[in-house]
């Protein structure tokens, strides 16, 4: 595994819940027995005589205290998943669970119940002397303190976590870095795809699921090492099935850099935000969509969707790419911008036709778009304004209605008021 691929693997465990609960409780742990092997300077700089029960009837408290507090904090946050999955979109839920506040909270309150339980159970042993309680009792206030700081901010966190507008914040701010970057780099780091020779030679997917991670740099030095050039054709969002072509190799044929290349597509079982930019106006348009269902009937939030998708679309249209490729060697398409558009506009265009106001929003965030837009991709906007004009006639009970967006979606594509 190269320097990317460590990075994206660190990237991902430090991501992980368990992970942080483990770092901090093994912290906890290592605190709770140091504090036993001072040396005689604490009474020095301390002259205090702390008897045994001092620390430990604080200690206990902690450790009751910290028990429920940790109980409390992950059925909210259990309850916060799965609200969102159930009021927004499951896609969301992903980006609660990585959430850091949430995660050092949880994380803070099960390190100090277990420094606590540590704390004490060493002080049933004797293992603390005169100077080693003093420690543990200095120890202890400072987590204490730690504690009611991260209670603090847990408390003004909650206001918001898990609702919809924190929902909508937190898809809005993955999409909008997901397509930054491929607006910057389009081919990954890599050349525009050309035409793939005939003898040119398949890398076959070993198993089925959804591509998540395209390793350039893995790809590129299988490219160089085997003098060959890489054509890749699928990105991450892909479905691929068993046997299916992840890329084809211009050049000889070797099976090391034939593993090489396979290694460099990670293949799992969900989509992720991290390198699929689709996936983030997937979640908006689904937002969206499931807003203007008749059991929720809730426009405004479809509304606020539709302001979301605009300004992730508006930050891919604004991005400047990168003058030169880092791989020359490896071909990769690139991410269509119809698509994009489709993915977020089109269920919110679909599902909102027989509401007035929505087919209205629809009309200016694509008319706002267009006025930024270069011309194959206003082309593009344009064609997404007429269809959503005709689903939204075609829904449309009342002719005052109708005459109203067939007026918005002729300024929005620049035609007048006809």
């Amino acid at each position: 595994m190269d320097a990317s691929g460590w990075r994206l693997a660190f990237v991902r465990f430090s991501r992980r819940l368990w992970a942080r609960l483990a770092a901090f409780a093994a912290g906890a742990v290592a605190v709770a027995l140091l504090a036993g092997a001072v040396g005689s300077w604490p009474s020095s700089v301390l002259p205090v005589d702390l008897g045994e029960d001092a620390v430990q009837t604080l200690l206990q408290i902690l450790a009751s205290s910290m028990l429920a507090v940790t109980t409390f904090s992950l059925t909210v946050m259990v309850s916060a998943y799965a609200s969102a999955a159930s009021v927004s979109t499951p896609r969301a839920t992903q980006l609660l669970v990585r959430d850091q506040t949430s995660q050092h909270a949880l994380a803070t309150f099960l390190g100090a119940f277990v420094y606590s339980i540590v704390g004490i159970a060493a002080l049933s042993t004797g293992y603390y002397g005169e100077d080693g309680r003093i420690v543990l009792y200095a120890g202890t206030l400072v987590v204490i303190a730690i504690i009611v700081v991260t209670l603090l901010r847990w408390i003004q966190h909650l206001v918001d976590f898990g609702r919809m507008s924190d929902v909508l914040d937190r898809v809005e701010a993955a999409a909008c870095e997901a397509a930054t970057a491929s607006a910057r780099r389009p081919h990954l780091g890599g050349v525009a795809p050309v035409a793939v020779p005939p003898q040119a030679w398949a890398v076959p997917a070993e198993d089925a699921g959804v591509v998540t991670h395209v390793d350039m740099a893995a790809l590129s030095a299988a490219a160089d090492g085997s003098a060959v050039r890489i054509h890749v054709l699928v990105r991450a969002g892909a479905a691929v099935a068993r046997g299916e072509d992840l890329a084809r190799v211009e050049g000889p044929r070797a099976d090391d850099a034939e593993a090489e290349v396979r290694r460099a597509f990670m293949i799992e079982r969900h989509r992720t935000y991290d390198q699929d930019p689709r996936l983030g106006l997937v979640a908006l348009g689904e937002i969206g969509s499931r807003a203007l269902s008749p059991s929720t009937n809730d426009p405004g939030t479809a509304i606020e969707a539709l302001n979301a998708i605009q300004r992730v679309l508006t930050a891919a249209l604004t991005t400047e790419p990168e003058a030169e490729p880092s791989h020359p060697r490896v071909h990769v398409p690139a991410v269509s911008f119809a698509d994009l558009v489709e993915d977020g506009v089109r269920p919110v265009a679909r599902d909102g036709a027989p509401l007035v106001e929505v087919g209205l929003r629809v009309q200016r965030v694509i008319g706002g778009l267009l006025r930024i837009a270069p011309p194959a991709e206003a082309e593009v906007l344009r064609e997404a304004s007429r269809r959503a004009e005709r689903r939204a006639v075609a829904g449309l009970a009342d002719p005052g209605d109708e005459d109203l967006v067939a007026r918005a979606a002729a300024r929005a594509r620049g035609e007048g008021d006809a």
